[in-house]
């Protein structure tokens, strides 16, 4: 993400946030109130939109007359509230690159605020996420080995065979639980740039199936 984030808040002109646009190469910023938190986004396709209420007033009572749908009133907006998409389509700073490009998708937005104790602590974009995707395999391979197994999984790394090609990961070796095998695999899936992931971690101690009921053991054994 983005953690230099352009903002406006909800009173400033529609004209100073396409200044803000086009003088800072965006397409789109939050909207902000005092208190710093996020109640809409303004883009480039609600000032577009703005620009069709103008040109379509020139048309007068008739032309929206003969239209099929009621004029949205944020045609007539003149501050980034008024002219703004609310609420904000916003996301976690910890959730998976795949997570916020499917939330994008689905919500046809090309930014995401991420908010963090309801306060904005950055931006996603398309593009960064496309970013993402560019990384080479060795700096997934150091991510991995460095912060998913040694700084969050407190793992081995040594105990563990990691190989990326083309964003794809495969692990091999063993682990002391069934736990931390699978919490492994989840982990790995995070890491920005792999695109899936194959695992063939074994586990000296199968702690899932401990803590089964011991009559949910018996039924599953015979």
């Amino acid at each position: 993400m983005t953690r230099d984030v352009s903002t406006v808040a909800p009173g400033t002109p529609l004209k100073h946030v396409a200044e803000l646009l086009s003088s800072r190469g965006i397409s789109g910023v939050p909207v902000l109130t005092e208190d710093g938190i996020v109640v809409g986004v303004v883009s480039e396709t609600d000032i577009l939109r703005k620009e069709q209420g103008l040109v379509s007033g020139r048309r007068g009572a008739l032309g929206w007359l003969l239209e099929s749908e009621k004029p949205d009133p944020r045609l007539e907006a003149r501050t980034a509230g008024e002219a703004m998409s609310a609420p904000a389509v916003t996301i976690a700073p910890g959730r998976r690159v795949a997570e916020a490009a499917r939330v994008m998708l689905d919500s046809a937005v090309n930014r995401l605020p991420v908010i963090q104790d309801g306060r904005l602590v950055g931006i996603v974009t398309r593009a960064d996420l496309v970013r993402a995707f560019q990384r080479s395999d060795d700096e997934i391979e150091h991510e991995i080995r460095g912060d998913v197994f040694l700084h969050v999984l407190w793992l081995d790394p040594a105990r563990i065979s990691v190989a990326v090609s083309e964003g794809e990961v495969i692990l091999g070796g063993e682990v002391e639980t069934r736990t931390q095998a699978e919490l492994a695999e989840a982990y790995v899936r995070r890491v920005p740039g792999v695109v899936d992931v194959r695992s063939s971690l074994t586990w000296g101690i199968d702690d899932l199936a401990r803590r089964r009921p011991a009559r949910e053991r018996r039924i599953r054994t015979g």
